[in-house]
């Protein structure tokens, strides 16, 4: 396999592809009872990550969604990340698409100011919890999320990173 990924802005031509691999990964990966119906994010990418300081990117390989993340402004500084997801055989160290997306992300958010980005995840997802933790996220409480933080209904573990700034200091 040639391990060339390229990683984008999401464009709505992407839709379908992105739909169709995040919902494969949660039912038939990881046993999720969970619909399309239950992410109305994902039927307006653009309305909903694209608009303030968000944004949602795509790993692609060719013209293929291999893998997604997006960032959700929630205000006061602080990002959301949601909907990462990686189809299995474009996982870990040859590939690198995780890496590919959070470093686009981050890069994304340093260049406009956020002081820290916040996640919640499922217990399911072992690989991912080592992944953000590697990366430099702390597991934290759900009391010390800022309130305005999405929570879904599937998310039972969370995590903060505080970005570095421009001149090295941790932000906020």
């Amino acid at each position: 396999m040639n391990n060339v990924i390229n990683i984008r802005a999401y464009h709505e031509t992407y839709q379908e592809h992105v739909i169709a691999l995040i919902l494969a990964i949660q039912r038939a990966e990881f046993n999720i009872p969970i619909t399309r119906e239950d992410q109305p994010d994902l039927c307006s990418i653009p309305n909903f990550y694209q608009v303030n300081n968000g944004n949602f990117f795509v790993a692609l390989y060719g013209e293929r969604v291999v893998g997604t993340i997006g960032l959700l402004d929630i205000g006061l500084g602080y990002g959301a990340l949601r909907k990462m997801f990686v189809k299995q055989e474009y996982r870990g160290k040859v590939c690198k698409t995780a890496s590919l997306l959070l470093n686009q992300l981050l890069q994304w958010s340093n260049d406009r100011g956020f002081k820290k980005i916040y996640l919640g995840t499922t217990p399911q997802f072992l690989a991912a919890h080592r992944f953000y933790e590697k990366n430099g996220f702390q597991e934290i409480v759900m009391e010390e999320l800022p309130s305005n933080f999405p929570i879904m209904k599937v998310d039972k573990k969370f995590y903060r990173l505080a970005l570095v700034g421009p001149n090295g200091d941790v932000q906020g």
